[in-house]
């Protein structure tokens, strides 16, 4: 017997000898002669490792489905409290840098569209002081769609060459000057004042480049819907902001205050962004390492290096064209368009023409629907990346928010053109603009999955065919008003393309990465 305290020897007790054929009822268990070897000496290599692997390493017998990865426990909380936990990554998000960066590009969102929607409430004004025939009116509307067309494919590429913080930055600062100079302009001529509105449309065709961007390099793919929600709900919001406070400045400073007002807000704007807001999170000064870690650790992006050769390299547009994903993106974003500027450049006009009211009454049943799109859009934002994080598959999330955005309008559009009273008018029209908003959730973040090294020109380029799509929508409303008096048949034209158009999403969308570089 072994003292106490006395450690056992290493060494394995004798085995008894086995006991022999005939008189057992198992197999024996002896090595044939050729494999046997002494109990003093270790096992062969061969059998070491075979014991080995058969239990360190067992053969798995299910494999669980891969899923998104959940947001890592923040510090300090224990990841068992399942509350507690909750609630400390609410609060990490809310007040992360993040956050404010979100928060910012919604502010710039909605300076862009305070800016261009103005014209939607003054073009009343304008059109009776001026003898403008709507058909006229409506080019003036379109005039900001030129400038809006020329630059988001060159936007686009300055934005994947230098990144968003930089070119976001110009673009507002140019946007808001030509905003501010537009009485001035008006003062001179009318192709003057044409023109202030072509600069804002070039300055602000880099937003949501610019936007898609910083979302890109600042969240993490099961974020980027709410974070586009976020920035989107501030772009909704300049809508309510301009055509609710436009026609009280007006009433006040005269048809331009507004420009005025808005342009000094987007100067103000720029100077906060510079020193607040960096280019990708590794470059934040004050950003904590947990923040660091948890935004970076799904994705591989690298600090641009300005002037090597990959971001010297010219974009593959005709391997881009070849894929049926671009164009279920350029056919979305077209149709998101058309019935977006439609909506935002005549409803003013179509309250007040269709039920008689004031332009007061018109702006503020027109603005009502914004609002519903900016609550509606974070909402589908958080639908999305909860779908996504609890593993439905990212095409089918795509394909289910897209369609909400197209059918949902397409049917609420036809519900409009039934309304007899203009409240029942502002009740659709809500509906319309509110569905519409789970687009951002579908197109608008698709961009960033199938092509995040093309974003922003990928974004361009559908940015491009949206804008043809807005004038031809705007401007032909106002032919057809002219030529047949009525929005109504326009209004059912809208809505037969938004059906077209969800077809065609859910046929030739995807949610994974394609291969624009013939590489795989």
């Amino acid at each position: 017997m072994t003292p106490s305290g006395q450690l056992l020897p290493l060494t394995r007790p004798p085995l008894p000898p086995p006991a022999p054929p005939v008189l057992s009822s198992r197999r024996s268990r002896c090595l044939p002669p050729a494999r046997a070897h002494s109990r003093g000496s270790p096992p062969p290599l061969w059998r070491a490792h075979r014991l080995h692997d058969r239990f360190l390493h067992p053969t798995p017998q299910f494999r669980a489905p891969a899923r998104a990865p959940r947001p890592p426990t923040p510090p300090g909380v224990s990841a068992a409290g399942g509350g507690e936990a909750q609630a400390a990554a609410v609060a990490e998000f809310v007040t992360s840098e993040r956050v404010k960066v979100a928060a910012m590009l919604g502010l710039a969102l909605a300076l862009c569209n305070a800016d261009r929607v103005v014209m939607s409430v003054a073009i009343v004004p304008l059109s009776q002081a001026y003898g403008w025939t709507p058909s006229f009116a409506g080019v003036v509307q379109s005039s900001f769609l030129w400038g809006y067309l020329m630059s988001p494919i060159i936007g686009g590429a300055l934005v994947d060459y230098y990144g968003g913080k930089r070119v976001m930055a110009y673009g507002v600062a140019l946007w808001s000057l030509a905003t501010f100079l537009s009485p001035w302009a008006a003062g001179r001529s009318i192709w003057l004042f044409l023109f202030t509105r072509v600069l804002l449309g070039i300055a602000e065709g880099v937003a949501l480049p610019s936007m898609n961007n910083m979302v890109l390099r600042w969240f993490p793919h099961t974020e980027r819907s709410s974070a586009v929600g976020i920035a989107m709900a501030g772009f909704q919001l300049g809508n309510t902001i301009g055509l609710l406070l436009s026609p009280i400045i007006m009433s006040r400073t005269g048809i331009f205050g507004p420009f005025v007002i808005f342009g000094l807000f987007g100067f103000l704007w720029v100077l906060v962004w510079i020193p607040a807001i960096s280019g990708t999170p590794g470059e934040h000064a004050q950003i904590s390492a947990y923040e660091l870690e948890y935004i970076t650790k799904d994705q591989k992006l690298v600090k641009p290096q300005i002037g090597s050769a990959k971001t010297k390299k010219v974009p593959p547009f005709s391997k881009l064209l070849s894929k049926w994903p671009t164009w279920a993106l350029i056919s979305a974003n077209a149709m998101h368009s058309w019935g977006y500027f439609v909506i935002l450049s005549w409803m003013p006009v179509y309250f007040k023409t269709i039920y008689h009211v004031n332009l007061r009454d018109a702006a503020w049943f027109s603005a009502l629907p914004w609002v519903m799109m900016a609550v509606l859009g974070y909402v589908a934002g958080l639908v999305s990346d909860m779908l996504i994080r609890n593993g439905t598959n990212i095409t089918l999330t795509r394909k289910i928010m897209q369609s909400i955005g197209f059918l949902g309008p397409g049917i609420a559009l036809l519900g409009l053109n039934a309304a007899k009273s203009p409240i029942i008018a502002s009740a659709w029209l809500t509906v319309a603009v509110g569905l519409k908003s789970f687009g951002h959730s579908g197109f608008l973040v698709n961009l960033q999955e199938i092509a995040p090294q093309y974003a922003g020109v990928l974004h361009g380029m559908s940015n491009t065919a949206g804008t043809f799509a807005a004038i031809l929508g705007t401007v032909g409303a106002g032919f057809f008003v002219d030529r047949m008096g009525s929005f109504r048949g326009f209004l059912i034209l809208t809505s037969l393309l938004y059906f077209s158009s969800a077809l065609f999403w859910d046929i030739f969308a995807t949610g994974e990465r394609v291969d624009f570089d013939g590489t795989g």
